[in-house]
């Protein structure tokens, strides 16, 4: 005697035809993405195949002048990707460990009206235009840098270290409180009824369980920051330079990208092409930081999940 499955009321019904449109409609926005992506990523590489064959991929990763635009021009982008990592490297130092901290307040220590409080005013701070950053990096954070090191110049890779980390801030602080958040409030309980005080909840219960939401949130605030374009340029400055001082003048290849295609470098020369070739390395940087955070997230959430 054969026994016929039963089948559940969902399954049988069909889909209605608002919930078909939704469904290709994000199916559309999620192929829109994609190809938006891959546009990017062919028209980055095609043009930098050409820049490539007339400059030499260990010149240009290797060497430590870059002045594409001078009479004897120079591609190499170690002093570029220098000032990157130095902006990059600084801002994370004063933004990831603050924005855990001010995550860990409002999430276990603030009461709900200081919470109310403290978190519109972080997140205003990120929406404030890099622009307004930049220019109270230039006006108010480097006088302040050059009273205490004279020797400071005017533009200076610790003011846009500094200014890059107050703009990261708010994103770090939201996300890592999200993720605290999503901890399961059984797990606190659970910690306060063997005993364990509201420091040994957070510290051992707490943050290890979010590790993998904190982790995405210090990984994509770094992104952020390798990306910053005006502020960094505002504050320090446009000169190639490699060097560990950060009181001296950098640039990072966002600011190159910008200062090439303003217009004064004529379209299709050499010069020009640079901006695609920067633009791969940024991307393969960016890209190489998203397949870690991914790693990153899976490991932890494995350990702790």
């Amino acid at each position: 005697m054969s026994v016929i499955p039963a089948v559940s009321p969902i399954s049988r019904r069909t889909a209605r035809p608002g919930e078909t449109l939704i469904k290709f409609v994000c199916l559309v926005c999620a192929g829109i993405s994609i190809v938006t992506t891959a546009g990017i990523l062919a028209i980055l590489v095609r043009e930098s195949i050409g820049f490539f064959s007339k400059v030499s991929p260990a010149e240009f990763y290797l060497g430590t002048e870059w002045a594409p635009t001078f009479a004897n021009p120079k591609f190499g982008i170690l002093p570029l990707v220098a000032g990157t990592a130095m902006i990059t490297v600084g801002a994370s130092v004063i933004a990831l460990p603050l924005g855990l901290l001010a995550a860990i307040y409002l999430s276990e220590y603030a009461s709900p009206k200081v919470r109310r409080v403290v978190k519109p005013a972080l997140e205003v701070l990120a929406g404030i235009p890099t622009v307004v950053y930049g220019y109270f990096a230039l006006f108010k954070i480097t006088p302040a840098l050059r009273d205490v090191f004279p020797s400071v110049e005017v533009f200076n890779a610790a003011s846009g270290c500094i200014v890059v980390g107050i703009m990261i801030l708010p994103l770090v602080s939201s996300l890592c409180e999200d993720a605290l958040n999503a901890v399961p409030k059984s797990l606190r309980e659970g910690a306060y009824a063997l005993g364990a005080t509201k420091l040994e909840v957070t510290m051992k219960i707490v943050v290890p369980a979010a590790l993998s939401g904190i982790m995405a949130a210090f990984i994509l605030a770094i992104s952020r920051a390798i990306g910053e374009t005006m502020a960094v340029t505002l504050a320090a400055g446009q000169t190639p330079n490699l060097t560990l001082n950060p009181g001296e003048s950098i640039q990072t290849m966002t600011a190159v990208i910008v200062q090439i295609s303003k217009g004064d470098t004529p379209a299709g020369s050499l010069a020009f092409q640079t901006i695609f070739s920067v633009g791969v390395t940024l991307f393969l940087m960016t890209m190489a930081l998203n397949l870690i955070s991914v790693r990153l997230v899976r490991k932890f959430r494995h350990a702790y999940g």
